[in-house]
């Protein structure tokens, strides 16, 4: 594995523009796989720090957190941006083309873990902060708040940081997450939104007995089966204008039995549902609920359900701020996007509370895949993206 870049010695002329992909090269090279801190925020906070930038760890539970503002505290306006160090472990290394750390240049690519999801994107809003408050010292402040537990739990990493802003009464007044948003073409997508999601495990129990006397038994699988064949069919919405229909996906189904000769006490299943605003967390649970006690009355068989909510859903109403990121993005790429509320969750759960928030991103086609890449002239653009961003937000 190549070494860590060192925080002390990795940073780069003052004088000079900083080089997104070259940034991105040296956190590639951080083995920052979650909850693992890996060197990267080390690397970042250095870099920041000699720009200007007022860095502070906010690390709580053993999850690393960086926050780093320009400017003034409380300053009017104060433009951030939100992103994540922290990879999905790389798989067998023997399957990569190139080492997952080495990030090495070939073929216009960028090859490593973290390339696309998203220590570019982190690259990129970096390199284009420091440029700006170096040659343009904006009427504000930039704030940049990078977390290392995205891809893990979620709980100590946007969150903390969030709750640490409040209690030190520092604010964004508007956001970009810059997670990978375009499905096929750099600048076709920004999300404007997120679809709510959570898993909920649900379990049945009944009497075990011999499978040869099933009279003697009270079998949970059929009542089970059936429960989840009528959530499964069911319509939870046919969408609207800012959503797709909600959706729910069984997950698994257990009942840990390795006899062939027994019926189980009991058994698991799990299902995860995507929903939009037509909904919340709170109603779908009392749904789930609901729908466990009508079967628990049609078949005797006890249920019990467990719910875990991982973010609720939410629109950044299209207008003045949603129309500066489009107009940023098509000069930038030459690629007018659309605004979208397709896809999984990002930490813009957490910031729609604090502040207006959007993502834009790369292409994320392969996010967490071995051999993880991203196009070079890709990362070059997206830093131009959210430099004119910053241009013309601070100018408004």
């Amino acid at each position: 594995m190549p070494p860590v870049p060192d925080p002390d010695t990795a940073t780069p002329d003052t004088a000079a523009p900083v080089d997104a992909v070259a940034l991105t090269a040296d956190l590639i090279r951080c083995p920052s796989v979650t909850p693992e801190e890996g060197g990267a925020l080390r690397l970042l906070e250095a870099l920041l720090s000699d720009a200007g930038f007022v860095c502070t760890r906010v690390d709580r539970n053993g999850t690393a957190n960086l926050f780093a503002r320009w400017g003034q505290k409380g300053a009017n306006r104060s433009f951030g941006f939100n992103g994540h160090t922290d990879v999905v472990p790389p798989g067998n290394p023997d399957e990569w083309r190139f080492p997952p750390f080495s990030a090495e240049r070939a073929e216009g690519r960028l090859w490593g873990r973290g390339a696309c999801d998203m220590k570019s994107g982190v690259a990129a809003f970096v390199a284009a902060a420091i440029d700006f408050v170096r040659e343009t010292p904006p009427d504000g402040a930039v704030i940049l708040a990078i977390t290392g537990d995205e891809e893990g739990p979620a709980l100590d990493g946007t969150v903390a940081l969030l709750e640490w802003m409040a209690e030190q009464g520092e604010r964004m007044t508007h956001c970009l997450v810059g997670e990978p948003t375009c499905p096929s073409v750099m600048g076709e997508m920004i999300k404007n939104g997120r679809r709510g999601s959570m898993n909920a495990v649900i379990e049945a129990r009944g009497t075990q007995g011999h499978a040869a006397y099933p009279h003697r038994a009270k079998n949970p699988l059929p009542a089970l089966v059936q429960l989840l064949n009528r959530l499964a069919t069911h319509e939870l919405d046919q969408g609207n204008a800012n959503f797709d229909p909600s959706t729910l996906a069984l997950t698994t189904i257990d009942t840990g039995n390795t006899a062939t000769n027994v019926i189980p006490a009991r058994a698991r299943a799990g299902l995860n549902i995507r929903f939009n605003d037509l909904h919340s967390g709170e109603s779908l649970t009392r749904w789930l609920e609901s729908e466990a006690a009508r079967a628990e009355t049609e078949t005797g068989i006890a249920f019990s359900v467990s719910v875990r909510i991982s973010g609720e859903s939410f629109v950044t109403q299209p207008g003045w701020f949603t129309d500066l990121v489009r107009d940023c993005v098509a000069a930038g790429t030459g690629v007018t996007p659309v605004l979208s509320t397709s896809g999984g969750t990002s930490d813009a759960r957490f910031i729609k509370d604090h502040c207006p928030v959007v993502e834009f991103g790369l292409v994320g086609q392969s996010m967490h895949q071995v051999d993880e890449h991203v196009e070079i002239a890709h990362i070059e653009q997206l830093k131009t993206v959210y430099r004119q961003l910053l241009e013309r937000y601070f100018a408004t």
